[in-house]
C-alpha cells in the first residue's frame, strides 16, 4: 500500500470533506481511518486536511502547484474505490 500513496512532487495539499455521521460518507471514513497513517507517513510535508461538516458529500480535493487544483466525489463509492480513485489523483500531476 506504501507504494500507492508515494505522492507526486507536485501535490502541495490533499483534502478530503465528508459528513462525520452520514451513512453516504461511510466508505471515506473507513478509507481514510485505513489510509491516513500511511499516507501521512509516506508524505510528511504534504498537507492532508480532513474537513467534516454535516450533511456534506464526500470529496476529495488535491492541490497542485501553480494553483492547479483537481476534485473528485467519492459518493457512491467503496472504500477500494475511493483509494483508486486517491491514487490516480496523488500520483498524476494538474
Amino acid at each position: 500500500m506504501s507504494a500507492k500513496y508515494a505522492f507526486t512532487k507536485s501535490l502541495r495539499e490533499l483534502r478530503f470533506l465528508f459528513c462525520q455521521t452520514s451513512e453516504h460518507s461511510a466508505a471515506t471514513r473507513s478509507f481514510l481511518s485505513r489510509a491516513y497513517p500511511t499516507m501521512k507517513k509516506n508524505n510528511p510535508s504534504t498537507l492532508i486536511l480532513l474537513r467534516e461538516a454535516a450533511g456534506t458529500s464526500p470529496k476529495v480535493y488535491a492541490r497542485y502547484e501553480f494553483g492547479k487544483e483537481r476534485s473528485q466525489s467519492l459518493e457512491g463509492l467503496s472504500d477500494k474505490q475511493i483509494e483508486e480513485e486517491v491514487t490516480k489523483l496523488v500520483k498524476n500531476d494538474a
